[in-house]
């Protein structure tokens, strides 16, 4: 047996406490049927994974030489859904149950059809610590629940580092997990960490399937990791996983009933799961599968509030003797905690009626309040009966978010309340990103760079003001006034009039309810540099005499050091030249080349960076290198159709007849000038760079 992953030993700590972690080790087995293989090391849990069709059944041999009972490895149906992460990692591969099988320390196994492959996956789970159940109840009506961190749940290999939720539970789902079913009371946590790694580790999950499990002694353990009372979306029923919690049952139940102690712990925690979520036990609810074996993609299922996983998918699970008693389960919960609200609906909206119904588990007085956003009581309703319908007239009220709460109490007991909201938050008002762009306006007469964007994003709408102030604060002018909705805006300031200086625009904005926000920010106006231009914009330095070299010009208005770089990109190349000029017109020659070389073909840019005693001013000019002259090539004489490959300017000669005219990348033609003539073509680029004639 060659091993395909090495033990995986993880050890887990509490304050004061450390344990040893279960461990797994994975091994390929032989395809031949009556192996006997010894495992790499002493294990407790054991599953299969397999390739192809079949059935395959094994046994385990203990310490002190006992083989089992024959046990058939039937593919996991307690599965996550199609399509997710989780099932993608095992896709392929039939997953065995994990089997609790003792301390144990070979296999034989036995195989009907092809296979292709078979793999086991061996978990060593050492004793967990004592577990203590806590004291007092997780919440009302919860029975005792031990928590991940009491039985030791590995928070290291969970994968879902942030757990995925449905809308709310509709329903619960029973299993079990198959396996032995001698186990000890302080056996529990390690098997319950056993299939965790398996699960984790072994099938590639996100975390352990269930969202909780019950052992045989009445011991409660939260399962899957989000939080014992949030609709968290296991892994356990593919196709249903979505909107139900899955309860796995320690041990094989088929022939074997319920321990008193265990019928009476499923009762209490499904009693309390399911009035969390004010799910009627005895209900009926219609669910949509996402695709399983029994139940495609797309199909309704009508299924009953606590039911079993056979109900969902091809299984005996949770066993013939669980299942026989899920139905006067159900009743024991459903007589559990009375009173109970079921099934809350809110119909309506702010600005007309909003309805509030829903049933209760037995004939109490009921009663339905509504609070604004500051906590008082705006209106209320009350009754006594089975059922609550009662309407709020919500015409005149004023938009926003409110709280509502159905509660219901006989005598001294009271019901878990029912808390939601209706209506919608008001936005909050907020003044953000407020710019200026650029932070450097030059008004003098350029097209670039001289005109300015205010921008700024509204949280709500407002009154707004925007006004102009200099360096010392002072007020200078108000570029706008009105009344602006919520969402990102922009302001155009053109006619740039203000003298050189730093200065600060500031937006003040009011609220309808008063509330008043501002932000400020500043920018410079700086005239030193002035008519930046570049001739040629495309070079092709290769000696010719024709377009060898660029000539940057610019004009300063004041003394100003003057820094002209070459830029690929974001990266700089080389400097043209860094020093102080006087005001006055200047010029900038670039030859094409960096250094000794000559630049590469490309596109280029010019940066340049005028300091005077106020601030920076830059511009950046665009510049291209070609050397490489363009191609030409027939298509079609009959049609005069050609190809070039890059923009041009082409001169054309057809018999007598000659033109020129511009075309870019690509094809080009002449069919008003017929398919007979004598042609001769010839392509000059931007950079002056001239074809080889294309004659015919």
């Amino acid at each position: 047996m060659t091993p395909i992953r090495a033990a995986l030993v993880l050890f887990f700590a509490t304050p004061g406490v450390a344990w040893a972690s279960p461990s797994l080790v994975a091994r390929e087995l032989p395809l031949q049927s009556g192996t006997v293989a010894s495992a790499p090391q002493p294990f407790e849990l054991v599953g299969l994974h397999w390739r192809g069709s079949g059935t395959i059944r094994f046994r385990t041999e203990s310490k002190t030489g006992r083989w089992s009972g024959w046990q058939l490895s039937a593919p996991e149906n307690d599965l996550p859904d199609r399509n997710t992460a989780e099932a993608r990692r095992s896709r392929g591969w039939h997953l065995g149950n994990p089997f609790w099988v003792g301390a144990s320390q070979r296999i034989q196994y036995r195989f009907s059809g092809a296979l292709h492959s078979l793999r086991a996956y061996f978990v060593t789970a050492p004793p967990a610590p004592r577990v203590t159940p806590p004291a007092e109840q997780f919440s009302a009506n919860s029975p005792p629940i031990i928590t991940r961190a009491q039985w030791g749940a590995n928070e290291q290999i969970r994968r879902d580092r942030t757990a995925r939720y449905a809308d709310e539970v509709h329903l619960a789902i029973v299993h079990h997990t198959a396996g032995s079913n001698s186990y000890s009371r302080s056996e529990s946590a390690s098997i319950v960490r056993a299939i965790e790694i398996y699960h984790v580790l072994g099938n590639g999950w996100d975390d352990i399937g269930y969202n909780f499990l019950v052992d045989k002694y009445g011991q409660v353990f939260e399962g899957r990791y989000g939080g014992i009372d949030r609709p968290v979306v296991g892994a356990h029923a593919m196709g249903f996983n979505h909107g139900s919690v899955g309860v796995a049952l320690i041990g094989d139940y088929n022939g074997v009933g319920l321990t008193a102690p265990e019928r009476a712990a499923l009762v209490k925690l499904l009693a309390w799961r399911l009035d969390v979520s004010h799910v009627d036990p005895l209900s009926q609810v219609s669910r949509v599968s996402t695709g399983n074996p029994r139940y495609s993609q797309g199909t309704p299922v009508l299924l009953r509030a606590i039911s079993g996983h056979r109900d969902v998918s091809p299984t005996n699970c949770p066993g013939n003797d669980v299942y026989a008693e899920l139905p006067a389960i159900a009743r024991e919960v459903a007589a559990t905690g009375l009173p109970k609200i079921y099934s809350p609906l809110v119909f309506g909206a702010i600005g007309g009626n909003v309805r509030f119904t829903a049933r209760l588990s037995n004939a109490v007085p009921w009663t339905v309040t509504v609070s604004d956003s500051l906590g008082h009581i705006v209106a209320s309703g009350t009754g006594v009966g089975q059922s609550i319908d009662w309407t709020w007239d919500a015409s005149a009220v004023s938009q926003g978010l409110y709280t509502y709460t159905i509660a219901a109490s006989a005598g001294a007991v009271a019901a878990r309340p029912v808390v939601g909201t209706v209506g919608r938050s008001l936005p909050q008002l907020s003044l953000t990103r407020v710019r200026v762009q650029p932070s450097v306006i030059s008004p003098n007469g350029a097209a670039v760079n001289g005109n300015a964007t205010i921008s700024y994003a509204l949280g709500a709408p407002a009154a707004l003001t925007v006004t102009l102030s200099d360096a010392a604060g002072n007020k200078l002018a108000t570029l706008y006034s009105g009344v602006m909705n919520q969402g990102l805006h922009s302001l155009a300031w053109r006619q740039i009039s203000v003298p050189d200086g730093r200065y600060s625009i500031t937006i003040q904005a009011q609220g309808s309810n008063g509330k008043t926000v501002s932000s400020s920010t500043s920018f410079y106006v700086d005239r030193t540099l002035a008519a930046v231009a570049l001739a040629p914009a495309a070079i092709s330095p290769n000696g010719d005499g024709r377009f060898d070299q660029a000539l940057l010009s610019f004009r300063l208005t004041a003394a100003a050091s003057v820094r002209v770089e070459l830029l690929r990109g974001r990266r700089a190349l080389t400097a043209l030249v860094n020093q102080p000029f006087a005001p006055g017109p200047a010029q900038v020659a670039w030859n094409g080349k960096i250094g000794p070389s000559v630049a590469r073909d490309g596109v280029y840019s010019l940066l340049v960076q005028a300091t005077d005693s106020l601030t920076t001013v830059s511009r950046r000019l665009r510049i291209t290198v070609d050397t490489t002259p363009p191609r030409l090539r027939l298509v079609s004489r009959r049609r005069l159709l050609f190809w070039t490959s890059e923009a041009a300017s082409v001169s054309a000669r057809f018999g007598a007849r000659s033109l020129t005219t511009q075309v870019r990348r690509g094809y080009f033609g002449f069919p008003s000038l017929g398919g007979d003539s004598h042609f001769s073509l010839v392509a000059t680029d931007a950079a002056g760079n001239v074809s080889r004639p294309l004659r015919g």
